[in-house]
């Protein structure tokens, strides 16, 4: 599995909103973006900048953003977008369902981890269980009806545990259910467009994956 061994701060300053990738720390005063001058987009100054973005640079942006919000490479992204691109429903709304029911995204909006790296790292090292069955696979699609629970082991007892009790994550939204006291989490329904947590253009998306 690739990864990403820059410097995170920098995503978020390109694309021009908070995406998260720190978890509790990006709503501190030490993110970048709370700074003023930090919060501008990394490269050449201000002024040897293109003052406009060409209509290609607006979707290619809006892409990059969603990207690295879930944490996904170009080749995995490409195969959600003809995932989404056969089902029956919205395009848009297919892909953004699909990106939202991976396990490391479901795992951070349980609250078992305080980030989606960090989930991703959960889910890596086998402390959860889905359905009862180890699975290491961050990009596991979680359905209807499936159940997300730590590992009995008192390893990843005692570390979701803890990430549950630093406020590890946004409050459950209502596709989902939680058990605190047992460390289990529930799918109730598939999740939508509404609960994606960053402002999202998918239209743009698709105009530029369809070309």
């Amino acid at each position: 599995m690739g990864r990403y061994l820059g410097p995170v701060c920098r995503l978020c300053r390109r694309e021009g909103i908070k995406l998260m990738l720190k978890g509790v720390r990006c709503e501190t005063a030490k993110c970048a973006m709370e700074r003023s001058w930090r919060n501008s987009p990394p490269g050449p100054r201000r002024w040897r900048r293109r003052r406009t973005a060409s209509e290609y640079g607006v979707r290619l942006r809006e892409k990059q953003k969603v990207k690295r919000f879930y944490g996904v490479y170009e080749r995995q992204f490409q195969r959600y977008f003809a995932a989404a691109e056969r089902s029956r429903s919205n395009t848009g709304e297919a892909l953004l369902t699909l990106l939202e029911r991976r396990l490391d995204n479901v795992v951070h909006k349980l609250g078992f981890a305080p980030s989606r790296r960090a989930a991703r790292l959960v889910v890596a090292h086998g402390h959860v269980r889905v359905n009862g069955r180890r699975v290491n696979r961050p990009g596991y699609l979680i359905g209807v009806g499936d159940t997300v629970a730590a590992r009995p082991a008192e390893r990843s007892q005692k570390l979701i545990r803890a990430n549950l009790g630093d406020g590890g994550g946004p409050p459950v939204q209502a596709w989902l259910e939680l058990d605190s006291a047992a460390l289990t989490g529930s799918v109730r329904a598939l999740p939508t467009s509404e609960d994606v947590q960053i402002p999202v253009e998918v239209q743009l998306i698709i105009e530029m994956c369809s070309r």
